[in-house]
């Protein structure tokens, strides 16, 4: 049991890609800009959030994909203008050859 514990620990600060679905932001503001000044407010700076964002998402949804450890997307999750933080997941399409029945 003792092998365990270090094990969480190290889990509970590793960061992983997390998008975070947020309000449009103003009319005058780009929506990057808004984006990395959402993710500085956590992580403390603007270089650190240019470093943490993967993708600013503009059209069909305002958000971000950003690489987070839990404790900051506890924090990210209760500033305005958030609307919902999840973990971003890979699916596998079942589609091809055969696959079509």
């Amino acid at each position: 049991m003792a092998d365990s514990a270090p094990k969480s620990v190290a889990s509970s600060s590793e960061s992983a890609v997390h998008i975070v679905y947020t309000e449009r932001p103003l009319e005058n503001e780009e929506p990057e800009a808004y984006h990395i000044r959402t993710l500085a407010s956590v992580l403390g700076s603007e270089e650190a959030a240019k470093g943490a964002l993967i993708y600013s998402y503009k059209t069909a949804a305002s958000g971000f994909s950003a690489k987070l450890t839990p404790q900051q997307v506890e924090e990210i999750s209760k500033l305005p203008g958030v609307l919902q933080v999840v973990p971003s997941r890979t699916l596998q399409l079942h589609s091809g050859p055969g696959k079509l029945h």
